[in-house]
């Protein structure tokens, strides 16, 4: 694991970036606003991935714990009438392991699932989410985008996750630190004819009062 405040090319300051799901973590570091998997989807579930009609692609929204992720997400998918197969099982399986680890590293019993579909430009403007922390997973189209702002304007330099990358990201509620510099957006894609498929994971402390 490294910890991103010299290679700036590479991820920005105040961005941890993790070899290994263990090493995600590092989010609770003193000054680390957001923490990435460098990762990439098999191949072979990318190019099934990005074959699917977008009308087949699963969406969704519960609040669930960690260990029932997986049979939420299948239900999204028997709903959207996705393709059954292997790299069905291993969307569902890659889903259900990235909610574990998300739920251990927050500590947390209960997350707010969400699967979208998007070919929009939807909360296309920097910002930081009023939640602890969230996990961005893009595991079809443009990854999220992120940057360094210290006037709470877009920032200069932007930077993309890539596709099947999670992105850990410190939210305004966040307990420690006051809100960071570290911004983040959906990509602009409205007019592309792109459909990017997007998990969201928040935590959730408070099951009784929900999302």
């Amino acid at each position: 694991m490294t910890y991103a405040r010299k290679p700036v090319a590479d991820a920005g300051i105040g961005v941890g970036i993790a070899d290994d799901p263990a090493s995600l973590s590092v989010l609770h570091k003193p000054g680390c606003a957001a923490a990435i998997w460098r990762r990439h989807i098999p191949s072979q579930a990318k190019t099934w991935l990005e074959g699917l009609d977008p009308s087949q692609l699963p969406t969704g929204r519960q609040m669930v714990r960690p260990d029932g992720v997986r049979h939420a997400v299948r239900d999204f998918c028997k709903r959207a009438d996705t393709p059954l197969g292997d790299d069905l099982d291993w969307l569902q399986n890659d889903m259900s392991m990235l909610a574990e680890m998300f739920a251990q590293v927050m500590s947390a019993r209960v997350l707010r699932l969400r699967l979208d579909a998007i070919s929009t430009n939807a909360c296309s403007r920097f910002h930081i989410d009023a939640v602890t922390a969230r996990l961005v997973c893009t595991y079809r189209g443009s990854g999220t985008q992120y940057g360094i702002s210290t006037d709470g304007r877009a920032p200069r330099r932007v930077f993309q996750v890539a596709t099947g990358a999670p992105i850990l990201l410190r939210g305004t509620l966040w307990p420690e630190d006051p809100p960071s510099g570290v911004l983040h957006r959906s990509p602009p894609i409205a007019g592309t004819g792109e459909t990017r498929l997007v998990m969201v994971l928040d935590p959730i402390f408070d099951p009784d009062n929900g999302p």
